[in-house]
């Protein structure tokens, strides 16, 4: 890292007359304004602690996969280079294949996110493949989570930080971590709960949620009754590694809500130090960040615009089993039965289903090719468009013309692709659970932004609702309104408020 920030700076020592002509034709060079910008002195004391030169070890073992939780991990590690210009970042990641060079490049192409190159660095797991849920076919939850310890051995092994901060759900790491290292700060930001108050109440079929998630109304019989104890003793474990952790951050007010449940009493029981005035819980939401300025610059909203939106419907999601791809196709499949069953206007345009999204591995393109084949089944293959590992600037082609942004992911966490649609514009159909429904497609004024399905018929219907709306402009307004609420500004803030607390656990 010191051989790479002298290279560094060598570079800029030989740049400078040519920043200095760009500075004064009114160019602004972004590292520079970056650190100019790193924010102000906190609680923890101006000038020393802005000095703070130590290690943060962020444990993300699949940094390279391109999702909304890499955005998260990539915006965590910029505002810290930001806040703290003389730290060390290292990435925990088994990505082997991917040299720091080409996951940076990936970094900034997909999310528009630069990373200062000489403060960061990345070691390499050998472990990753024992969190994979292909490793344990029986006892899943349990067997990954023993996989992030064995994971935790090995980056430890590696290189030991002044802090270790999760930032994709690995609280047994983190625990098993503390339990080596008490005085090392540990923070996590929760995604999803590995198990949730949901999860245990969808083995009930009687029960809200019996129809919904992988294992729905699987609590009955002798192998149900079982599933259930497992489950039960599960969350108790998770809920003991949870009290450990230092800080905990949760990326909506859904998932606090059932990080609460199951860590908090816990965590109070353990808790050394008062609750902030006014605070109910220790466990802080922090909104992830979200490229909303730069929509607003990139996707215009107006009359104009209007006229160049097409009948699409654009889901952005990586392509995981959790994400409900088939529900979407099935419900895509309807809405076309259906508007070919009435009587159409002259020249009415056909709507189009693209789904846009990272593969991870094999197990995900296996998926798309699955979803290929249900598309020809269901006679939509000529409607539906698939783009791979798409580009940043090919996903704002798509957000200036789509008119739907579609999400099908049963209480799914956050929904970064919702906000991303609501800020370019698009008129949202997400699932009736999670943070889509709680946190992003809410009203704005006493009037909706969007829409909330649980079924593909419902789906359906609410597709073809906001194909049809009489005013599509107003909502599109209404929707980027309600988008101001999660800036990559603030997450910043949010963030630097949390790892202000564990820098103070250090001094």
């Amino acid at each position: 890292m010191a051989a790479d920030q002298e290279r560094f700076e060598e570079q800029k020592g030989q740049e400078t007359a040519k920043q200095a002509e760009r500075t004064a034709d009114g160019a602004d060079e972004d590292w520079e304004n970056v650190e100019a910008e790193a924010s102000a002195p906190s609680g923890n004391g101006g000038k020393d602690a802005q000095d703070w030169d130590g290690i943060v070890g962020f444990f993300h073992p699949f940094c390279n996969a391109g999702g909304g939780g890499e955005r998260v991990l990539w915006a965590a590690i910029r505002a810290t280079q930001q806040r703290w210009p003389k730290a060390k970042c290292v990435v925990y990641t088994g990505d082997h294949d991917a040299h720091k060079d080409a996951i940076l490049a990936r970094v900034q192409d997909r999310f528009n996110i630069h990373i200062h190159p000489p403060n960061i660095a990345f070691l390499y797991l050998s472990t990753r493949h024992w969190a994979l849920a292909t490793t344990w076919p029986h006892f899943t939850l349990a067997g990954q989570s023993f996989g992030s310890i064995i994971m935790a051995w090995d980056a430890l092994s590696l290189l030991v930080p002044d802090m270790l901060v999760d930032t994709m759900g690995y609280a047994f790491a983190l625990g098993f971590s503390k339990l080596l290292f008490p005085s090392m700060p540990t923070g996590a930001y929760v995604h999803y709960p590995t198990i949730s108050t949901d999860m245990l109440a969808s083995l009930d079929p009687s029960s809200d949620v019996g129809g919904q998630g992988v294992n729905a109304g699987q609590g009955v019989g002798v192998r149900g009754r079982a599933k259930r104890v497992y489950w039960q003793a599960f969350a108790k474990l998770y809920a003991s590694v949870g009290s450990s952790i230092d800080v905990v951050m949760t990326n909506s007010t859904w998932t606090q809500a059932h990080v609460q449940a199951l860590w908090g009493p816990v965590r109070a029981k353990k808790r050394k130090t008062p609750l902030p005035q006014n605070a109910e819980t220790d466990i802080a939401v922090v909104y992830p960040p979200v490229a909303v300025s730069e929509l607003e610059q990139e996707v215009d909203v107006s009359a104009a615009s209007e006229a160049a939106r097409e009948p699409v419907l654009l889901y952005i999601a990586q392509f995981r089993p959790e994400k409900n791809h088939h529900l979407i196709l099935q419900a895509f499949a309807t809405l076309l039965k259906k508007r070919r069953a009435r009587s159409q206007k002259a020249g009415a345009d056909t709507p189009k289903l693209v789904l846009v999204g990272s593969v991870r591995d094999d197990s995900d393109s296996k998926r798309v090719y699955q979803l290929r084949l249900l598309a020809n089944e269901l006679n939509v293959r000529d409607d539906v468009e698939f783009h791979l590992d798409a580009p940043w600037p090919a996903i704002l082609q798509w957000l200036r013309r789509a008119s739907v942004g579609v999400n099908g992911m049963w209480n799914e966490h956050f929904g970064i692709g919702v906000v991303e649609y609501q800020a370019a514009g698009l008129i949202a159909v997400v699932h009736d659970s999670g943070g889509p429904k709680v946190d992003i497609v809410t009203e704005i004024d006493g009037q909706p932004t969007g829409f909330h399905a649980t079924t593909a018929d419902m789906f359906a219907d609410a597709f073809d609702q906001a194909l049809s709306l009489h005013d599509p402009l107003a909502w599109r307004k209404r929707a980027r309104r309600s988008a101001i609420r999660f800036t990559e500004e603030q997450f910043q803030r949010k963030w630097l408020e949390q790892m202000d607390r564990l820098v103070a656990l250090l001094q």
